[in-house]
Parts: C-alpha cells; structure tokens; sequence
C-alpha cells in the first residue's frame, strides 16, 4: 500500500497527471495513447517487480510527453480524450476498426473491409461450398466409422481379400504361402526327429522317412518342393514311411486349395470391371437450357475404347437434405431423376457419345426452380452408368456427380460428332465443351404456363433472358420478323451440325 501511495506522488509530480489506485484519472494525458495506461489498475508492493516495470514504463510516457508538442488546457483535454472515446465506442459497436488503429495499419490492411455480424446481416449470405457426396471419378466419399461387429468381414472372406488394397494383398500373398511352406516342413521335420532319422541319417541300412532330410532347412525345402511340385529328386519320400505318406496327401490338399483361393483372388482383383470405367467418360459440368419449348437438364457421357459396354443403361439420383412436414430432418435424402425411364431413352447404345437428357416436368425435383433460385439450392446430382463389359461379360458400373455449382443455366454442349469420307470422327476435345444460348431465367413451371397462354412462346427460346419479360407484348408481325432474322450468332454451332448430311 505505501508503495502504491509513492508512485502516485512521484506520477503527480510530473505535473501532467495522477493515477489513483482505482485507475482513475483526475487530469487527462497528454494524447490518447495514455488512456489504456490510465484505466490500469496498479496494487503492489515497492519492491515487487511488477512495481519497477511500472515506473520504468511512466518514465518512457512521461519523456514521450515532453517531446511532444505544448501542453493544452487540462479541459480541453478532457474534452478531446472524451470525444476520441465516444468514436472509439461507436466503432467497437459496429465492429469497424478504429481510427487511430487504421492510422498505424499499413495500406493494404486499412483498406481491406472487416466482416462483422452486422454488415453479414445486411449483406446476402455467403453460399457455402458443399461436401461431394460421390467424387468425379466414382469414389463414394463416405467413411464407415464405430463398426463393432467386425466379423462380419470374415463371413465373407473371398470378398475382404478382393476389396484391400494392392499393397496388403500383396503381403497376405506372401505370408499366406510362406507360413504354409514353414508349418509342413515343421511337421517333416518333426517326423523325421521322432523317427530318428537326424540321428542315424550317417548309418548305413537305416531308411529314413525322406531321403536327405537332416535339418530344419531340408525340410522346409521338402515342403516347398512338395507343395509347388517341382520335384528336384534330390529328397524324396520312402514307401517304409506311413505317417509320411499321409502327410504328403494332406499337404497336397490344402496346397491346392490354398493355391485356389489365393490365385482366385488376384485374378479377380486384376480383372476387377470397376478398371473398365475408367474409359467411361462423364463431362465436367451439366447444363440447363430449352429443347422443344421445355426446360431440360444435360450432361454428357461417352466411351473411349472400341470394345462397346453391352445393354449399358443410366440413371440419376438427386441429393439434397429437406425436412418433412412433421419436422424430420433427412440428411443427404435421395430422389430419383427421370432421365427415359418411362420411354426406354435410359438404355443407351454407347458408340459415341451421348447427350443424356431430363425434361423439367411436373414430376421433377427442379419444376418450380428458376435460375436465382437454383443458385441458392445446395444438392448434388449422382449419375450411375451400367452394362456388361463386351470382352469379359462382367458387369461394371462407373459414377460421378454434379454439385449445384457445376449445373450451368443457360449453356448446351458443342457437338464432337463430324462426318468423313466413309466414317464418322469423334472429337474428343470438344467433350467438356459448351456454348451459351438464349434461355429463359424463370422455372420451368411458369415457362409450361407462359407456353399455354400466349402462342408467341415458342420463340422463346430464341430471345435474351433480359427480353423475355417484354415478348408478351410484341405483335404478331413484329414476332415473325424476330424469328426471320438469322440466328447463326446464337445456335452457330448447332446449325453446323444441322448441315452435315
């Protein structure tokens, strides 16, 4: 307490200000820099150390002080400190940074805007990037985590070796056949020891169970020789061995099988039809835009090899969580979309590539989203080819998937398909890529209702989204000139393809 009582009289000396031991300022400081000095609370002893880094650090403000410019009137001080104060409280309560602070932060750092909850009120919302429910290559990215009943794995034994990666099949290759070949030449071994052919294998008229078999080694060599068949005459078994002879014939057996199951195993895992899909071919984004006056979601899909997948079909699933109307939340809840179903379109004959097409009707999850709204929609849309490999007969599934971003409105697909001399060429280059065209921003819905009322719409399609909203009032001669004018800027590509014979 005296200590304290002494640095308030050495600080009042100064004759620019006092601090009591509340913290409380009786004369204002010089400059605002000594506000967060003078709210500090001091309470300690004269010889704490926290009591000399005090006085050290008022004899740095009070130097800085004398070297500044002349002392103002105690109340205008006041007054500036209470102003500054008021600006900084105002600042904090709108989360900007304050103005002194913005002084001394360098240009790019003052410049830059400071998110707070306030302007994320104001401001639209931020779309957060979805998490891929299935990869672009087919992987399903979901991890199975807290499976207690692991032996369920083991029922299906055939299955678990198929599915681990290369690297522990390799060493469960490996360990299968080497602990094999290491137990039956410890059962020779064993024999032979019991019979006592280690110890008489140098006397003559003695016959062993199998020839040259005097060690551990020679024996686990007898196993492999027996086991892999190759016979090299050097050890061989004697018919005077009864329990040697039945031991071979168990070993043989097991042999075969282990040789089965192990070679069974890599075949399949080398001929696996998931490797086929990797000449299966999806495009990188989906597109939104008319056919025939109707709204329709595309993608595109092809085959690289010339060995063709037999009765290749396809379908697609919509993922997106709701919430039912008693309140249930689906998480990640599956929709199925129509792409032919009805109509046998679903079954393809994958000699090149193909526009897959789902019409926007009252059936589809997208009939009552316009483009803004589609915007704002987090889902993700999985496509799942199938068919039977022409080569093996195997059948083999390849996936992938379209987030909402990658489903562009207003776009149709370049066409790869040309024709030559005595054939037809796919381009592959122009697999990915797209064009836009005039189409209407609004659902598909209100595009069917738009349709039904006015006869004009069927021209829809060839107009700006920016027009759209004015073709209603057009005239019948001013609709035909529209559909007169040439229309090579906007479909050039298309009516290239129209060309071709």
């Amino acid at each position: 307490m005296s200590g304290s009582m002494n640095m308030q009289s050495q600080l009042s000396g100064t004759g620019t200000s006092k601090l009591k031991l509340g913290g409380e300022v009786e004369e204002g400081w010089r400059g605002e820099e000594s506000m967060d000095i003078a709210s500090v609370s001091v309470v300690c002893d004269e010889d704490s150390s926290s009591f000399r880094a005090m006085m050290v650090l008022m004899q740095l403000v009070y130097w800085e002080q004398e070297a500044a410019e002349p002392v103002l009137g105690v109340q205008s001080q006041l007054r500036m400190a209470g102003d500054s104060r008021v600006h900084m409280d105002h600042d904090m309560e709108i989360g900007v940074t304050p103005r002194e602070q913005v002084k001394k932060l360098p240009k790019h750092l003052r410049e830059a805007q400071i998110p707070t909850d306030r302007t994320q009120l104001i401001s639209d919302p931020v779309k957060k990037p979805r998490q891929r429910y299935v990869q672009k290559d087919g992987k399903c990215n979901v991890h199975h985590g807290n499976v207690k009943e692991t032996y369920r794995y083991l029922s299906d034994l055939f299955t678990t070796l198929v599915d681990l990666r290369w690297r522990l099949s390799f060493f469960i290759f490996t360990l299968v056949y080497v602990v094999n070949w290491l137990f039956f030449g410890f059962l020779w071994w064993l024999i032979a020891l019991i019979r006592g052919d280690l110890r008489h294998a140098d006397e003559e008229g003695w016959t062993p169970c199998v020839e040259n078999l005097n060690s551990f080694v020679s024996a686990f060599l007898f196993s492999i020789e027996t086991e892999t068949t190759i016979g090299y005459g050097y050890r061989v078994i004697t018919e005077k061995c009864p329990e040697g002879i039945i031991l071979l014939m168990v070993q043989a057996i097991l042999g075969s099988i282990v040789n089965a199951m192990m070679v069974g195993c890599m075949f399949v895992k080398i001929s696996q039809p998931k490797n086929r899909a990797e000449t299966l071919m999806f495009s990188q984004n989906a597109v939104i835009s008319v056919r025939d006056n109707k709204m329709c979601l595309m993608f595109r899909v092809g085959d690289l090899r010339n060995s063709h997948i037999v009765e290749a079909s396809i379908r697609a699933k919509l993922i997106r969580s709701q919430q039912t109307k008693e309140g249930e939340f689906i998480p990640l809840n599956q929709t199925d979309i129509n792409i032919g179903f009805d109509t046998g379109d679903d079954r393809l004959f994958l000699v090149s590539p193909l526009i897959i097409s789902h019409e926007i009707n009252e059936k589809s999850p997208f009939w009552e989203m316009s483009r803004a709204q589609m915007e704002k929609e987090q889902f993700e849309i999985v496509v799942i080819l199938e068919g039977m490999v022409e080569a093996t007969g195997m059948t083999c599934q390849a996936r992938s998937s379209y987030l909402d971003s990658e489903v562009l409105w207003g776009y149709r697909f370049t066409p790869v398909l040309s024709l030559e001399k005595g054939f037809y060429e796919v381009d592959y280059n122009n697999f990915h890529d797209i064009y836009e065209t005039n189409t209407p921003v609004c659902s598909a819905k209100e595009l069917s209702a738009r349709v039904k009322e006015s006869p004009l719409l069927p021209h829809l399609p060839l107009l700006s989204p920016e027009l759209k909203q004015h073709s209603f009032q057009l005239s019948q001669e001013e609709a035909e000139e529209e559909s007169q004018k040439p229309t090579e800027a906007n479909n050039g590509s298309a009516n290239r393809l129209e060309e071709n014979p």
